[in-house]
């Protein structure tokens, strides 16, 4: 027999309670009654009235139906449905009665060629198949083509494949307007170490000091920007998934899949498409254990975005782990592994260190991390949760290279692969390269290419924790907050140096976060650090997916120079990186379904170095589906 779909079996039942329905008033709907309830006799019977809605269908079925639209028992689009699904079955049940007919049929004249080719010329055979065999090859092939049917979804036409329906897309839209405010007395001077690391190194020499890379930190902006993105998740079976994600961007950068429209070539000029996610998953049957590898989100819980911004996608390997250990209060777990750089498999030299070139010595990256918490429940609609990580940052530091000879930008010293490919700002620097110094380059100063690296290591300490109290449900009032703490932070690597000149060229020297500005030829004492916090309170809907949702947040975040990498940290606070303070106001409110508008205000200052300042707002629409 037909198995119907759940949709299909909710509209019988609706159709059967439907018709007793009908059943129990239709003296009411008949004819009118006295006081004691009982229905009025008349005198003579009038004939019934055909609907004006639906027209006579000798199908008694769609008679009653059209008749329950017209008393409003059902509505026109439950009506339509279940004639829809009973002319589908009575078609597939058709087309197997036929089926099953034409092949009984086939298998009788089989059976009579058979038995007159057994018999000798001239035999006279009358081939006889009792009823009830008819009937059982009937039932069997019914059910055969029955279960083909359900099997490739034709018994409900217009219904996917069931392969297809294990697959789901996603994707949302944001449209930002950001206004980038500089107030007066900032640094002109702010180097811009990524712009040299990330291409040809910097000559440092005295007549090219003034020409140095930097940061606008005078000049106000207004930029109008896009995100896009479009994701594929789908269920494997076996407790298998895989996931995909494409999105806009302007750049490679990981914090950021923002494009600003009218760049990137401009002129209406096309923007370019980058894979954002692409991961295989695993979770084992009955546990809330998860293992996953490829590109995904990131898979430790951080209720802010004080070390981790929120869009950042982690490239490598991680298992997460939950279970409730006591009623109401659930611990879990966090461990991974993901390669942050992987050296050209054919890095190599074109004149450089002292032996004379040859294929660079590799120098991959690493980020090991592990996660413990829990969280409490101690009411349905409110919940404490806490955590505790350790992250450690293998090969980041900036190595000092051996002795080597430069006479242009694209000669290489050993250790060029030990500065960081991106960042942001914030962190402290020193100079990566011993350069040998001869007439050739005037006793070092000229000729002097230089790229710069971390001075610190990092292994940042990171506690977690966030109060939601749902006492005024669906409002909330949600407490969130995190301080981390660099473990690995020796403030004996800086030095004191005299800034940018040549002689400060040895190891661990800082050339910046420190008092005074970037462009002075002697800076002051080293006033970078190693922790930060962050404190935000939220009001409102936790979530904003329908009209008239709202929340309001406001906070206060500290982050210091060296307490964490600047390359994942947060890209809109003080427009990216560490060594930065200041509070931010925000604010969303629900337009329709799936779609609000939201606003920001973001100020900032710099902590130690050169003087920094920028506010930012930002108002998005924003739409997702």
């Amino acid at each position: 027999m037909f198995e119907i779909n759940p949709g299909a079996r909710r509209r019988t039942v609706l159709l059967a309670v439907s018709l007793a329905a009908l059943s129990c008033v239709a003296p009411a709907l008949g004819q009118p009654a006295d006081e004691a309830g009982a229905p009025e006799k008349k005198v003579e019977s009038k004939r019934p009235k055909v609907s004006d809605a639906k027209p006579t269908s000798p199908n008694t079925t769609v008679n009653l139906l059209n008749l329950m639209v017209k008393r409003k028992l059902l509505s026109e689009d439950e009506a339509q449905s279940l004639i829809k699904q009973a002319e589908d079955e009575a078609y597939v049940s058709r087309q197997a009665s036929k089926d099953a007919t034409s092949k009984a049929d086939e298998a009788a004249k089989a059976a009579t060629a058979a038995a007159a080719a057994a018999n000798p010329p001239g035999t006279r055979h009358v081939t006889y198949v009792p009823e009830i065999v008819k009937r059982q090859l009937r039932e069997d092939i019914k059910k055969e083509v029955m279960a083909k049917a359900a099997k490739e979804n034709w018994a409900s036409p217009g219904a996917y494949p069931e392969w297809a329906q294990r697959i789901r897309f996603y994707g949302d839209v944001r449209a930002r307007y950001m206004g980038s405010f500089f107030p007066t007395g900032n640094d002109p001077g702010l180097i811009n170490f990524n712009a040299i690391n990330s291409g040809s190194p910097y000559n440092l020499g005295p007549d090219n000091l003034n020409q140095i890379p930097t940061y606008n930190t005078y000049q106000n902006r207004n930029q109008v920007r896009l995100r896009a993105r479009l994701g594929m998740d789908a269920d494997l079976t076996n407790g298998f998934a895989a996931g995909l994600r494409i999105a806009t961007g302007e750049s490679n950068s990981p914090v950021s899949t923002n494009q600003t429209l009218g760049g990137s070539g401009s002129n209406f000029s096309k923007y370019s498409i980058w894979l954002d996610r692409g991961f295989l998953k695993y979770q084992l049957p009955n546990q809330d254990v998860v293992a996953q590898v490829g590109r995904f989100d990131n898979p430790f819980w951080s209720p802010t975005d004080l070390v981790w911004y929120r869009e950042l996608g982690f490239d490598g390997f991680a298992v997460q782990a939950k279970q409730e250990v006591i009623p109401n209060i659930t611990a879990f777990g966090v461990l991974g592994a993901f390669p942050i750089f992987n050296t050209d498999f054919n890095a190599g030299t074109n004149a450089s260190y002292e032996n004379g070139g040859g294929k660079l010595p590799s120098h991959d990256k690493w980020l090991f991390g592990a996660q413990g918490g829990f969280a409490a429940r101690f009411d349905p609609v409110s919940e404490f949760r806490f955590g505790v990580a350790y992250y450690d940052f293998e090969n980041v530091q900036g190595q000092l290279s051996e002795t080597c000879f430069v006479g242009s930008s694209s000669d290489s010293c050993s250790s060029d692969l030990s500065r960081p490919l991106f960042a942001q700002k914030g962190n402290t620097y020193m100079m990566l390269r011993n350069i040998y110094s001869d007439v050739h380059n005037n006793l070092g100063q000229n000729l002097q290419f230089q790229y710069f690296g971390l001075v610190q290591k990092f292994r940042p300490i990171v506690a977690s924790g966030s109060l939601d109290l749902g006492e005024f449900h669906p409002f909330h009032i949600v407490l969130d907050g995190e301080f981390v703490w660099n473990s690995a932070f020796n403030r004996a690597l800086t030095v004191p140096g005299t800034g940018l000149a040549p002689v400060s060229n040895v190891p661990g020297i800082a050339i910046n976060n420190r008092a005074g500005t970037a462009s002075g030829s002697v800076l002051g004492p080293f006033n970078g650090g190693d922790m930060g916090w962050m404190a935000r309170v939220t009001l409102g809907n936790k979530e904003i997916k329908h009209f008239a949702d709202w929340n309001v947040h406001a906070g206060y975040k500290y982050l210091e120079s060296d307490a964490t990498l600047d390359a994942f940290a947060d890209s809109d606070f003080g427009l990216g990186g560490t060594n930065l303070k200041g509070y931010f106001l925000g604010a969303n409110v629900g337009l329709s379904e799936n779609v609000w508008a939201s606003m920001r205000w973001l100020s900032a200052n710099s902590i130690a170095g050169s003087p920094y300042a920028v506010d930012v707002l930002l108002v998005d629409l924003n739409t997702k589906f």
